[in-house]
């Protein structure tokens, strides 16, 4: 039996949608482990977070109040402090900017093995973690040696843990060394990201090199406006400068899991495919009926999109320009 330890992610005040992800991944393993799933939130609202993270097959939710954000010394302390009283072998957290900050650090206290950027976990006779490599176009195996390890998990692999669950709530007044404290965090300053972040949207319209021209933007638009969906794109219109670069889904930008995505006169690179596969509902329209997007389609649409994109707008009761 082994339990499992997750790190929950928050930022500027609310919990990231990864740390329900993580739930998710956390309670697979440990039910493959036959052990109990505990997760660990430091600093911020942590009376809040806790019961937003009491979710079905959660056991122990150990808040840690230190500190309204993420700090580095803050988290390596307090978790090294508090892995010694679990019976865990496996940690979890984010594969995002904070958890690479403080895990390797972690794991480097812990002496445990160090496992970056998984899409999949499993117990064979040991940890094996699945990983992807060259864009995606390749899924690579680690067999971890030993009983415990410290894994970061790609956002939009795992679905989010829902239900509400009977954890119990342990806050963690655990000494640390204050003197090994030794940066603070004085707050953030975001990064220009333009008029909209659409990793935070329920319903994303996406275009590709199939739209053909800028000046068929206005059509897209026009589709986005009628539907109350958010305006994505592929790398290829952003690298025209048809739409700037906090639009586009994919491997080097962002990734996005929508109720729905629909992919309009997108092929479906996998550097592409990497950033929006976790979408709960995709629906692709594309003249190729072969193209690759249409491997990960829950709908598809053979056609043209100048043909399609008006009768969508007709339907929702609008007028194509």
């Amino acid at each position: 039996m082994s339990d499992v330890l997750a790190v929950a992610e928050h930022r500027r005040g609310d919990l990231r949608d990864v740390s329900f992800e993580a739930l998710t991944a956390g309670q697979r393993l440990a039910d493959a482990a036959g052990g109990d799933l505990h997760v660990a939130v430091v600093g911020g609202d942590v009376e809040a977070f806790a019961e937003a993270l009491n979710r079905e097959g959660v056991d122990v939710v150990h808040t840690i109040p230190d500190g309204e954000t993420a700090n580095h010394d803050v988290a390596v302390e307090h978790l090294s402090a508090l892995w010694p009283s679990l019976d865990a072998d496996y940690l979890l957290a984010p594969h995002s900017v904070a958890g690479l900050d403080y895990l390797p650090a972690l794991a480097q206290r812990l002496d445990v093995p160090l496992v970056t950027d998984a899409v999949d976990l499993t117990l064979d006779d040991g940890l094996v973690v699945t990983r992807e490599r060259y864009g995606s176009k390749v899924e690579t195996t680690v067999a971890v040696e030993g009983d415990a390890a410290a894994i970061s998990i790609r956002d939009g692999e795992w679905p989010p843990a829902e239900g509400v669950g009977d954890a119990e709530i342990r806050t963690v007044e655990g000494d640390v060394d204050e003197s090994a404290i030794r940066t603070t965090v004085t707050g953030h300053q975001e990064v220009a990201a333009g008029d909209v972040d659409i990793s935070e949207a329920d319903f994303v319209v996406s275009i590709g090199r199939g739209i053909e021209e800028e000046e068929n933007l206005e059509l897209i638009e026009r589709l986005v406006e009628v539907t109350g969906a958010t305006l994505a794109a592929s790398r290829p219109v952003v690298d025209n400068e048809w739409l700037p670069k906090n639009r586009q889904v994919g491997q080097s930008g962002k990734t996005v899991t929508p109720d729905v995505y629909v992919a309009i006169g997108i092929s479906g690179a996998v550097q592409h495919v990497a950033g929006m596969k976790g979408a709960e509902t995709i629906v692709a329209i594309n003249t190729d009926p072969d193209a690759p997007i249409f491997d990960v389609a829950d709908y598809g649409i053979v056609g043209d999109l100048f043909d399609v994109v008006p009768a969508l707008i007709e339907e929702f009761g609008g007028e194509a320009p």
